[in-house]
């Protein structure tokens, strides 16, 4: 059998956007992401951004020319989770209701109001941003892995 592959950590995620300076700007308000590595490739008429923390989170943004978005935003998580492909971005936060309504104050959308999540001890709630990304806000900090 074949050795596994062994990986350190996840590096970063890509997001598809229409706008990518919009994106860019509200990802590094709504997080405190830094601006890293810009980047342009001409043939494929598209460019991006890769934002990073301190912390080395990164956040790939991409935006090309003629792309479309896919059709109606999900209503909430379970319905999200009927459709193929990334599904939402995760980030731990300290505060899941403060964290929400930060993000509903910078124009993102509720999809999942502040809860207990079904593991014990920890809390959650979904927005979509406003390109139609869904975000799962999670505190960890009474749970298991905190």
């Amino acid at each position: 059998m074949a050795e596994r592959l062994r990986v350190r950590a996840l590096d970063h995620v890509g997001i598809n956007v229409t706008d990518l300076d919009a994106a860019v700007d509200w990802y590094r308000e709504a997080f405190g992401f830094e601006t890293a590595r810009p980047f342009t490739i001409g043939e494929l008429k598209m460019r991006g951004t890769f934002l990073i923390t301190p912390d080395g989170t990164g956040l790939e943004i991409i935006e090309r020319q003629g792309a479309q978005s896919v059709g109606v935003l999900a209503e909430d998580p379970p319905a999200q989770a009927l459709r193929v492909g990334l599904g939402h971005l995760c980030f731990r936060v300290d505060d899941v209701d403060a964290a929400h309504a930060r993000l509903l104050e910078l124009g993102a959308v509720d999809r999942f109001s502040p809860r207990p999540a079904p593991e014990p001890g920890v809390r959650m709630s979904y927005v979509a941003d406003p390109f139609g990304n869904f975000i799962e806000l999670l505190d960890r900090h009474t749970g298991p892995g905190a």
